[in-house]
């Protein structure tokens, strides 16, 4: 529990805040209504981002005390209020050419307007974070990873990683594919977008692969960093892998803060609810770590890149305007981890018997 003291009274904060702020807008009827929501937002954040937590732990496990300090407060910060605050009022700003504190009274004083200009740029949101996440599942699953959980399937992709950019190739062939059934109007757009995603993925493994070589001068450095040995140069890193995390957490919060708008308008309790949720995958991210978990439980980190490769394709199906609730790529996240982590049991109590 002492991972979790902060966030409960975090939680216990935000919710009175949630609590004024209705009854200010809605009486006690408000109140209880601000309450609820700020709750379903906070309960959706966690189950989005949980595998997000898992694979913060797999690259986190390796730093040393002071970047996982600084992954708790400046990490922190900007994940609460710059990706789910700060940076939909600038993508609102660059594309409505408008001022910032424009956009910051349009959101308080006519939040409709601020959530129909916010969702207009969802296809290309989506095409920026699932060119990201799609990256981190591709360089995962071609990578040759001692431990298997699909071997039947896990053993032939790994093959296909012996070639050099397949992961690039794969995902860009993805994102021609969906250009398809994009709205000709946005499909110069979502290609930028998505073009982006691919190239801040590729630019922190090159940033991150400087850092390695800079810190090594035998000449047994890697040309190209990819799968599971990029989270180790990451790792060692330290303000790479930083960068690499709050990328990573960007493309998970940007569509978690564009679903929040189909439950509220409200910006206020928008941004409590994500912070609330975003607060516990910190501390579940350091637990995760300080506990050992995924060396407990080997098929973990497996779960959570098969949930994060889900998330990607649902992100690419909604730059098609292909919809898919909430509750769904929460469901499917969830699963992937709950199966990973039986399997996990099962493996540990065979291997304790043969023992």
């Amino acid at each position: 529990m002492k991972h979790f003291y902060f966030d409960i009274v975090f939680t216990a904060i935000a919710l009175a805040i949630a609590a004024w702020w209705g009854f200010t807008h809605g009486a006690v009827g408000g109140m209880f209504s601000a309450l609820f929501i700020t709750m379903i937002l906070s309960l959706m954040e966690v189950s989005l981002s949980f595998d997000n937590a898992v694979v913060n732990a797999s690259v986190l496990k390796t730093w040393d005390k002071f970047w996982k300090t600084i992954f708790l407060t400046v990490g922190m910060l900007v994940a609460v209020f710059g990706m789910r605050l700060v940076f939909p009022i600038v993508i609102v700003a660059m594309t409505a050419d408008m001022g910032m504190m424009e956009v910051v009274q349009m959101a308080l004083n006519n939040p409709k307007e601020y959530a129909s200009k916010l969702t207009a740029h969802h296809a290309e949101i989506s095409a920026f974070g699932g060119m990201f996440l799609m990256l981190v599942f591709l360089n995962f699953i071609f990578d040759e990873n001692e431990v298997m959980w699909f071997k039947w399937l896990e053993r032939r992709l790994a093959r296909f990683g012996k070639i050099d950019a397949m992961s690039v190739f794969v995902a860009m062939a993805c994102l021609m594919l969906a250009l398809h059934w994009v709205h000709d109007e946005q499909k110069s757009a979502v290609l930028i977008a998505g073009i982006w995603g691919i190239l801040i993925y590729l630019g922190v493994n090159v940033f991150s692969g400087m850092l390695e070589g800079a810190g090594n001068d035998d000449e047994s450095t890697p040309d190209m960093v990819e799968g599971k040995e990029v989270a180790s140069a990451i790792a060692r890193g330290g303000i790479a892998g930083f960068l690499y995390l709050e990328v990573l957490d960007a493309s998970f919060s940007f569509d978690g803060v564009i679903g929040a708008f189909a439950i509220t308008n409200d910006v206020i309790i928008i941004m409590l609810g994500l912070a609330i949720g975003a607060m516990f995958v910190r501390s579940m991210t350091i637990f995760l770590v300080e506990k050992g978990t995924l060396d407990e439980f080997i098929y973990l980190e497996h779960g959570a890149h098969y949930a994060i490769g889900a998330l990607a394709v649902i992100m690419l199906l909604a730059t098609m305007h292909i919809e898919v609730p909430e509750i769904v790529t929460g469901l499917i996240g969830v699963a992937f981890i709950a199966v990973a982590l039986m399997q996990s049991i099962s493996y540990r109590k065979k291997h304790a018997i043969k023992g």
